[in-house]
C-alpha cells in the first residue's frame, strides 16, 4: 500500500491550494480531490510518485 498524505481545510479552495502545494513540493499525485462528503470540512489525499515515474511525466526534463 502506498503512503498517503492528507489535507484538511475549511473551504474547497483552501483544500485544493494545499493539495497542489503538497503535490508540487513532494512530487506527489492527487489520490482524492477535495471532498466534503461527510460535512466535517474539506479533505483531500495525495500519494508519492516514485522518482522514475516522475521523470517520465510531461514537464520533467
Amino acid at each position: 500500500m502506498a503512503i498517503r498524505y492528507g489535507v484538511q481545510a475549511d473551504s474547497r479552495e483552501e483544500c485544493l491550494q494545499a493539495l497542489t502545494e503538497l503535490c508540487t513540493r513532494l512530487g506527489a499525485r492527487p489520490a482524492t480531490m477535495p471532498t466534503d462528503s461527510l460535512g466535517n470540512g474539506w479533505l483531500a489525499r495525495a500519494v508519492l510518485v516514485p522518482p522514475a515515474d516522475r521523470e517520465a511525466e510531461p514537464g520533467h526534463e
